[in-house]
């Protein structure tokens, strides 16, 4: 009786540590957290691990100061998306480190706005406060005064 004790207590150790095996750690969660903002999947991740094109290794330990400094993972995470979101509206490659240098001005950390400008056909156009008119800037640099319908007006977004 008491060897069957022993057996189920063992069996019991080895379901608890295959558990804590399969749970990602916190510092997993701010990694995978960081390739995902950079749009790699955890399939990806584990793809190119394999390839070696990533080195998972590399970022553990930046993630785990960011853990430190954050306090917790959803604050971790957070600062991550903020920072990916800042970047990407610049064209900016971005790492986990960057979060450290940016982390005093997280709260006024802002995505650039994105501009959309008028166009119609292939000309770019200004609108005139005082006359309340769209006009038409041609290829030789004259303003001619817009006639057409608003539906004409393309708007194309400019970086």
């Amino acid at each position: 009786m008491v060897k069957m004790k022993a057996k189920s207590k063992k069996a019991k150790r080895k379901k608890k540590s295959l558990a804590k095996k399969r749970e990602e750690t916190a510092i997993q969660k701010i990694v995978n957290h960081y390739f995902e903002t950079k749009g790699l999947t955890l399939e990806k991740i584990k793809q190119d691990a394999k390839k070696k094109k990533i080195i998972y290794s590399r970022f553990t330990r930046p993630a785990k100061q960011l853990l430190v400094l954050a306090g917790s993972v959803r604050k971790a995470k957070k600062a991550i998306t903020k920072v990916a979101e800042w970047a990407k509206s610049r064209n900016l490659d971005y790492a986990i480190e960057t979060v450290f240098k940016k982390w005093l001005e997280l709260d006024r950390l802002k995505p650039k706005e994105v501009v959309k400008k008028p166009y119609f056909q292939e000309n770019p156009m200004v609108w005139s406060e005082t006359k309340r008119k769209w006009y038409v800037i041609d290829e030789t640099g004259s303003w001619l005064e817009f006639a057409g319908k608003e539906e004409e007006i393309e708007w194309r977004i400019i970086k």
